[in-house]
């Protein structure tokens, strides 16, 4: 809103203030305009005396009034060199009388602008509770650095031949060199300290919409229990493909889903899925489909490339990824299985023709076997992995490949 306030010698000042502002502030700004100190200032509205603490709205200060002001005796001395104080907490006791008292010192405010150019500009500016705020600010830092002095000194008396003295020199000069390390990281490499946002894409499984989480380092794709009974998957569970997932931590595997479309892009492509009993993981495309379908994580354009390259999808912006999913982020690692290194280990998986709990030679003692396990090792698989794929596909090894891919 815009006051206009009429001064001693008759003149005339428009100004554009808050309704909020404070009195005090508000001759701040009259004594930049009029030269007469703050404490000096008698503020009258209606002929009420406005005082400094209130707000121009607890008066009914509106737009278009008009304010008079009176210059009152001045104060003696010891008062206006008490308004320059500092208090303990390194705030100002009078904001607007230090501000306008380093404005008029030239020598200081050249001294400000090449030194501390934030605060030089504070000072030339019209907020004090931001003043306020930086000289809090620099106290603080001030009084930590006086303690790192106090410590460092403390150091160098310090006994040479004393043993806890000696430790204590030793951290402090790695300290030294990891506060060096960040601060080059600072300034060389400041996006490492961002939070890096997991690769999301849009799918549809089944006809059903969801952002599937692209997960390079996961053996398996794996869908939860839930979002496959949203799917309408849940009825297709081969329960015969129970078992553990072992990763950072374990969760139990349901069974398998041995095919179902989801569409990326325009384009219908075969999956199948562990399904896990996982809340907090919905849908993650491990490294079997991305193999499978020839999929390329391509960070340059940020898009997930399929196919060998017929069909591009972007990775989803931090924006666009529900808020549930960024919160679980940093819990997933601990529930999703097959991470990289870690091994699945499933209980009661048939052979082909063969129901769950019948028992069948084992193809481990067959001849040739090892050489199996070698070969199909060799494609990045582990070997529990690929003992289980030979079980599964009765020693066949291509069989067991195709098993290992997806297939």
């Amino acid at each position: 809103m815009k006051i206009t306030v009429i001064t001693v010698d008759e003149q005339f000042i428009t100004l554009d203030v808050d309704p909020e502002e404070s009195v005090e502030n508000l001759k701040a700004l009259l004594e930049v305009e009029t030269r007469v100190p703050l404490q000096q200032q008698q503020l009258l509205f209606n002929g009420n005396e406005l005082n400094n603490s209130s707000k121009l709205s607890s008066f009914n200060v509106k737009d278009g009034e008009l304010l008079v002001m009176k210059v009152a005796t001045a104060a003696p001395s010891r008062v206006a060199n008490n308004d320059l104080n500092i208090n303990p907490d390194g705030s100002c006791v009078n904001p607007g009388a230090f501000q306008q008292h380093v404005r008029h010192d030239s020598n200081m405010m050249t001294q400000l602008l090449q030194t501390d150019p934030e605060l030089a500009q504070v000072i030339l500016g019209n907020d004090l509770n931001k003043l306020q705020n930086l000289m809090r600010d620099r106290h603080q830092q001030r009084s930590h650095l006086r303690r790192q002095q106090e410590e460092e000194l403390a150091l160098l008396n310090a006994d040479p031949f004393d043993v806890e003295a000696q430790k204590r020199i030793e951290a402090a000069i790695r300290q030294k060199g990891i506060d060096e390390n960040w601060e080059a990281a600072i300034e060389h490499n400041p996006e490492a300290f961002a939070r890096v946002v997991m690769l999301y894409v849009n799918m549809e499984v089944n006809g059903v919409p969801l952002k599937a989480f692209v997960d390079s380092g996961a053996q398996s794709t794996i869908i939860s229990k839930s979002c496959a009974e949203r799917c309408g998957l849940l009825r297709l569970l081969d329960q015969r493909y129970k078992g553990v997932a072992h990763g950072v931590g374990q969760a139990e595997i349901l069974g398998r889903i041995h095919v179902a479309p989801i569409k990326i892009g325009d384009v219908f492509y075969p999956c199948s899925f562990m399904v896990l009993d996982a809340p907090n993981m919905e849908f993650l495309f491990g490294l079997d489909m991305l193999r499978k379908h020839q999929c390329m994580i391509d960070l340059k354009d940020n898009v997930l490339r399929v196919g060998g390259g017929e069909v591009s999808v972007p990775f989803l912006q931090e924006k666009d990824i529900p808020a549930q999913f960024l919160d679980r982020q940093a819990s997933d690692s601990d529930i999703v299985p097959e991470t990289s290194g870690a091994k699945e280990v499933k209980d009661n998986i048939p052979t082909r023709g063969q129901s769950s709990g019948t028992s069948q030679g084992d193809v481990t003692q067959t001849p040739g076997f090892e050489a199996k396990v070698t070969k199909l090792v060799e494609l990045g698989f582990s070997r529990d992995a690929v003992v289980q794929a030979l079980r599964i596909s009765e020693g066949n090894e291509e069989q067991a490949a195709g098993y290992l891919f997806g297939g």
